[in-house]
């Protein structure tokens, strides 16, 4: 069979992407893959709805290049004016004191609202509905560092599961699934953000935070919203695609057009480390 060589595929266009949770800067993020995929597409608009930017986890001994490349790409859509909107998170926050900046066709803010098709849009990150984040921020922090531990524990596991021919697990899906809490939590976020949007009239309700993919139908005794949430690219490699009026969760695992890629053509035009990372500490004052 033969294979074509990857900067050959043509790019898949796509009106919107929604992809949030990212955590550049942390451990677990799965920033090549990220990458693949955003070079796979041509979104007419990306929407980048929150922790993008790990700034909780954000330390100097650790940025992989792949985690810069991924910026770089961002930015070079940017110069090419794809319109990208960064919505602010709670990992991010620092940068919700910029908000309503813009420049060119990039603009920072905390929340969205779009006309899709004729229906009002409602995107935000999603924190707000957390109540640690409200009252015990160190509370939250700390459960950031334990989900992090937990990513890096289970990369370990997996490794030994690999060699042994056996199947990858996720840890954290499996404590979400049994724990009735946890399933209890993410099923509270979901109907506090559509019963919100039902009574604001809106058609779409878009969050991130909770790391969950999913596209459903949520009613009340006030009427109905679509509920969507974009997962995350630490487990779930997930994304929101908007595309002839009609929405999907992709994922990325089950891309192999995406998977394809090849980022090593690329990596000749990639800023050093140290040159791009001293801008990144530059621009969010980190520095």
């Amino acid at each position: 069979m033969i294979i074509m060589k990857t900067h050959f595929i043509p790019k898949r266009t796509v009106d919107l992407v929604i992809i949030s949770d990212v955590h550049l800067g942390a451990f677990g993020c799965h920033a090549r893959e990220l990458l693949k995929y955003l070079r796979s597409i041509k979104p007419k608009t990306l929407i980048l709805n929150g922790d993008v930017i790990d700034i909780w986890q954000f330390r100097k001994r650790y940025f992989p290049k792949s985690h810069l490349m991924v910026i770089r790409h961002l930015t070079g859509l940017i110069a090419k004016n794809t319109k990208v909107v960064y919505i602010t998170g709670n990992h991010d926050e620092l940068m919700r004191k910029f908000a309503k900046f813009s420049m060119g066709s990039f603009k920072l803010v905390n929340k969205l609202l779009l006309d899709l098709d004729g229906k009002k849009t409602w995107i935000f990150h999603g924190d707000v509905f957390d109540i640690t984040m409200q009252y015990s921020k160190w509370l939250a922090k700390l459960g950031s560092f334990g989900y992090d531990l937990l990513i890096l524990l289970n990369s370990i596991f997996n490794f030994f599961l690999t060699m042994l021919g056996r199947e990858k697990i996720s840890f954290s899906q499996k404590i979400k699934h049994r724990v009735k809490r946890a399933v209890s939590y993410i099923n509270k976020f979901e109907e506090t953000a559509a019963g919100i949007a039902i009574s604001k009239g809106y058609s779409y309700v878009i969050c991130g935070h909770i790391h969950q993919p999913e596209i459903r139908t949520i009613s009340n005794t006030h009427g109905s919203v679509t509920y969507l949430n974009s997962g995350d690219w630490v487990e779930n490699l997930s994304a929101l695609e908007y595309n002839e009026g009609e929405w999907k969760i992709y994922n990325y695992r089950e891309d192999l057009y995406a998977q394809a890629y090849d980022l090593s053509s690329k990596q000749a035009d990639s800023p050093s480390h140290k040159e791009t990372f001293n801008e990144l500490l530059k621009e969010f004052n980190l520095k």
